[in-house]
Order: C-alpha cells, then structure tokens, then sequence
C-alpha cells in the first residue's frame, strides 16, 4: 500500500531548501521534497495523498491554472506558493506577502513614502511590488534584463533609499557576485536579499561594510513557512513562536569559524565545540593536505607560499558555502581579503587570541625563527585579525575557551 505523501515542497532544484527543518519546527507532519520536471506537474497534482504543499522556484505561475480556487492576495500577485488539497479541489494561496513583510519587519526596514529599487522579473519581484504598495512606499521602480530599466541603467537613479534583490544571484552554490555597486546610491539605506543561502551574499556584505541595514531571506521564508503551516492545519500560531524558530534556524545554519596565530590552538577548539553542538569540524590546513596529498612544509618547499594561498582560498571557498559546521583556518587565511567574503557568508568568525609563547610552532614553515619571529607575524597581521573577527576570545584553558565562544555564539549569532 502506498504511503500517504502528505505535505511537502514542489520545485526544479531543491537540494539547498531549509524548508523541511522550519516546518519540522512549527508542526509534527513529515515534510518532503518533490523535485519534478514542469512536465510531471499535472500528474504530480493528481495524487490524492497530498494534503498541503509549498511551490517555489520555477512553478509558482505553472500551477496556477490547475488550482480551483486562488485567494485574492495571490491573484494580485499573479503567483501562488501554497495549494491546499480539500475534496478533490485545489486552494491556492500566496504566503511569501506575509513573508517578505516579517522580513522587512526583522530588517528594520521601514518603506512608507521611500523610494526603493526592485531587482529583478520574477514571481518573487511582484510578491515584493504588491507588499510595498500595501506598505506605502512613494516609488517603487523595476530593474531586470528584459524590463524598462535595466540593471546597467540602475546607476541613474542613484536617489533610491531602499533596493531589494529578488533574484537569484549570489544564491548556493554559484559565486558571491552582486548585480549592483551600492557606494553609487547616496541616499542609500536598506537593503534586502530574498537569498537565504548563503546567509550573506555579496549583496548583503557590502551593506554591512557600508553601514546600512541588511536583511537577508531567511526570515522570509521562516514567515511564509508559518503562514504556511496555518493554512495546512487550519489553526493560528503565535508570533512569539515566529520568531524562536527564524532565531533558531538561523543560528543552526551559521558557521563557526575561527581564526588566529598559527599554533594558537584553533584545531582542538574546533574539535571541541563540534562535538558539543554535534557538528561537522572542517580544518582548512587538512583539506589542504588531503587534496594535494602533502604535508604543509612540503607545499611551501615546492610551491612556495604563493601556490599554498593559492590552494587554501580555493578550499577556503569550497568549505565555507557549508552551513552548521566548524571551520579551523590556517594563521595566514586572513592574508587576502576575499577570503573574508567567503567565510562570513555564512559564517561567525572568533579569533583566537593566545600566549605567544605558548604557540605551537611544529610542522609551521613560516613559524620558524623563535619568539621574535612570532612577535612580527603577529604585528603584520593584527589589523587584518581584527578586521575579520566578530569577537576575540582568550585561549588560556582549552575547556573555557570553548565554554566562552559557544556563549558568545548564542548571544550574537543572530544579532
């Protein structure tokens, strides 16, 4: 006999969704993946053991004309992200409205009477457009590749104090790229990335380096999961429990890295609170010998330290589009500056602050020369430390140390 399906998300690619951990914190059902080609939808829609699902990516106009009934929010919209399967009818609604407000809300983001900029065409474009005229925004202008303003041409308006991407660029797992130069917009003071994944795109990394407000996807899609849910089971959940859910989901899928002087004790740290919070521990300087199938002192002896920073930004941006684990960095990661980007992508970076003298200095070819070598490294490198660093953690006894980032990381993993 065939096991009811239930309830579940319809798209093309779906490998990346956190949506089945959000809806396993809101409600007890069993939440699945349909990943289907537009050819299989109408067949998909027939099954009878389907009780409520999620559309996203690209179906939410497709299925449309198979729904019965269409709420008048989504027919505003033009698109649906939610059917609901009640006596052989199909009830389609649009959660992402509620969805995009709480992330604004989360944002801080206020739109009445602002002039904001929407990027991109898509089904996501005209959820943002409708909640943007419900919120009161003064202007609100289109940017695409195909519309009347086109994203070369976004410079010229320059006065827009708010720009939100709905499009996928920067999403998991292509390159942290942005469509737009946010030092051109003067009056610039928000953005919003409907992205969730990475936690912060180039986008988003550049309006946290600016100084503006920044929000990512995440609460979002936490909202229209919530409003989701409601409609599923026909019942109200609370506000309170909204956001516990976004805070948790969001620290879950943050990374914990760590940096610092080489031998200052980063790899047992990491071992450490990967076994606490029962995580996957990564360290870059493993990978980079288990990739290249040398130690570290022979990859400077042949390729010298070039071709190691070579190498170790390379898996530095492997690793790091990872979510929930722990990250060990060589010292020297913070040498070049895009490894910053991809690190804090996803990431919370400590650095861990140690006794020079106390440094392990084995198998470190560039840790040779004594005390006084390790009192320049430290100098030439200070700045760039603590510009990478969310927070600096003294590492005098190994089991406070790990005691004292995992308290620092649930104080300020979601601020």
């Amino acid at each position: 006999m065939k096991e009811p399906i239930g309830y579940g998300l319809l798209g093309a690619h779906l490998s990346y969704s956190f949506s089945p951990e959000i809806h396993k914190q809101f409600a007890d059902y069993k939440y699945e993946l349909f990943e289907k080609e537009e050819s299989e939808i109408e067949e998909f829609l027939k099954d009878r053991n389907l009780k409520a699902i999620n559309i996203t990516i690209p179906y939410k106009k497709t299925v449309m004309k198979y729904c019965h009934h269409i709420s008048d929010i989504a027919k505003r919209i033009d698109a649906i992200n939610v059917i609901k399967f009640e006596n052989g009818k199909l009830y389609a609604d649009n959660t992402d409205y509620y969805g995009v407000k709480y992330m604004l809300k989360k944002g801080n983001i206020d739109v009445f009477g602002k002039r904001v900029a929407i990027l991109g065409d898509g089904a996501t474009s005209q959820t943002v457009k409708v909640v943007l005229e419900d919120l009161g925004a003064s202007e609100i202008l289109n940017i695409s590749r195909k519309g009347n303003i086109k994203f070369d041409e976004l410079c010229k308006y320059d006065f827009v104090e708010v720009i939100i991407n709905c499009t996928p660029v920067g999403m998991y797992p292509g390159k942290a790229i942005s469509l737009v130069d946010l030092k051109e917009f003067k009056k610039l003071e928000a953005i919003a990335d409907v992205v969730y994944n990475p936690s912060r795109t180039a986008f988003i990394l550049q309006g946290e380096e600016l100084g503006i407000n920044t929000i990512n996807g995440l609460p979002m899609l936490v909202g229209q999961a919530k409003k989701a849910v409601e409609i599923f089971l026909n019942k109200e959940i609370n506000e309170d429990k909204l956001d516990e859910v976004y805070k948790k989901i969001y620290k879950n899928t943050q990374n914990i890295i760590l940096i610092g002087m080489p031998g200052s004790g980063k790899s047992s740290i990491g071992e450490k609170i990967s076994i606490k919070l029962n995580r996957k521990f990564i360290d870059i300087d493993k990978e980079i010998e288990r990739e290249t199938k040398m130690t570290i002192p022979e990859i400077f002896q042949i390729n010298g330290e070039t071709g190691f920073r070579r190498i170790e930004k390379e898996l530095t941006e492997n690793f790091s589009k990872e979510t929930g684990v722990v990250i060990s960095t060589g010292g020297g990661v913070v040498l070049d500056k895009e490894n910053y980007y991809s690190l804090k992508q996803n990431g919370y970076i400590v650095l861990i602050d140690r006794d020079l003298r106390k440094l392990s200095t084995k198998g470190r070819p560039l840790s040779q020369g004594g005390l006084n070598k390790l009192k320049q490294i430290k100098e030439e490198r200070k700045k760039k430390y603590e510009e990478f660093s969310d927070i600096k953690i003294k590492n005098i006894y190994l089991p406070k140390t790990v005691d004292d980032i995992l308290e620092a990381f649930d104080e300020n993993s979601c601020n």
